[in-house]
């Protein structure tokens, strides 16, 4: 690739060896290394870090390793190797922490819905351990579809992606390079960091307050925010201070 950075270069390539051992190995990568929620069995400690290294098709590896070198080897150069791996995996990990706490705002509302209903704590694990469609049961219908849905998706769905991380990235190169033409695939119109940037993640707010994807589903919205919302916290510190003039080398 022309123009990458080194540690963006390695980044890019672990993340094409997870990739390419979730192919080989199926289910046993993926729930060991994706982000599950933190009562679900399949949950492990490493996973707030580890599923930043996992991708859920072709083109979602795609579209985040394209942005991680497009927008990361500039933050690269300008902060240097430490300062940008800290920054990468702080954005990551505060992707993490947001999606987990939204998980964890659902599931308490569908278990203590259906805790009103007269279901004990036993029968509700058994629910949940038995990956029942919402809908199943009638206790579930009468806590409603969309409350059923956001209860069984928090625990049993994981969540894999750089997208976190990446977003923190967007959110840097937006206020480091405000003025830089971005051209997207979708809409050939050229349009500046400090436009594009915010709208994109409006757009995924929206999202995750409505439950309504532009993009599809199965899309962790309120990752991409907590990624943005770190990454726009480091740098705009970085900015205002003279510790942002020192590289970590």
């Amino acid at each position: 690739m022309r123009g990458i950075t080194e540690t963006v270069k390695v980044l890019i390539i672990c993340n094409v060896l997870f990739f390419l051992g979730t192919l080989v190995s199926g289910d046993i990568v993926y729930r060991l290394f994706s982000l599950f929620y933190f009562e679900n069995p399949n949950f492990h400690f490493w996973q707030p870090v580890s599923h930043m290294f996992m991708h859920g098709g072709f083109m979602h590896i795609l579209f985040n390793m394209y942005a991680l070198w497009a927008f990361g080897s500039p933050l690269e150069i300008k902060w240097g190797r430490n300062k940008f791996l800290f920054f990468y995996f702080s954005a990551g990990l505060g992707a993490a922490l947001i999606h987990s706490l939204v998980n964890y705002y659902h599931f308490r509302v569908g278990f203590d819905a259906l805790s009103a209903l007269g279901l004990s704590d036993t029968e509700i694990w058994k629910l949940l351990n038995e990956t029942l469609e919402p809908g199943s049961y009638r206790e579930i219908h009468e806590i409603g579809l969309d409350v059923a849905r956001n209860f069984f998706t928090s625990f049993n769905t994981p969540a894999v992606g750089a997208s976190g991380a990446i977003y923190g990235v967007l959110v840097a190169f937006g206020m480091m390079y405000p003025n830089v033409e971005l051209m997207l695939i979708f809409l050939p119109i050229p349009i500046k960091a400090k436009y594009f940037i915010p709208v994109l993640i409006m757009l995924d707010l929206f999202s995750g307050l409505t439950g309504f994807s532009l993009f599809g589903q199965n899309i962790a919205n309120w990752a991409h925010i907590g990624g943005a919302i770190f990454g726009f916290i480091m740098a705009y510190y970085w900015r205002k201070n003279s510790f942002d003039n020192h590289r970590w080398y």
